[in-house]
């Protein structure tokens, strides 16, 4: 699993990509990441020929408090399930005794 981020010059954005590497996906034809983001909806990451899950999301840097999102990876299996990202910036307790990843949107 990876995350990289692009700072946009030109608006308060930051483009962030997330990766998964077919040996992290189980598997799976499917994966998703829900996350603050997109209002915990899935987003479907693209299934590239080499195996590869990929997305590109913009994020606003200017909407949250905290210049932080919280995020995970959803792989289907026949039940759903949660993933953290082992290369998130952080990491935030969720209401569910887990723990999300989080990504942060300030330039570094």
């Amino acid at each position: 699993m990876a995350v990289t981020k692009k700072f946009l010059k030109t608006k308060p954005e930051v483009q962030v990509t997330f990766e998964i590497q077919p040996d992290s996906t189980e598997s799976a034809s499917k994966v998703y990441v829900v996350g603050e983001f997109a209002g915990w909806e899935p987003v479907e990451l693209k299934k590239l020929k080499s195996g590869l899950f990929k997305t590109t999301i913009n994020l606003p840097t200017n909407q949250q408090d905290s210049y932080q999102y919280r995020y995970r990876f959803i792989l289907p299996d026949g039940s759903e399930k949660f993933e953290n990202d082992v290369q998130a910036d952080g990491y935030c307790g969720n209401p569910y005794g887990g723990e999300n990843s989080v990504v942060c949107v300030l330039p570094q």
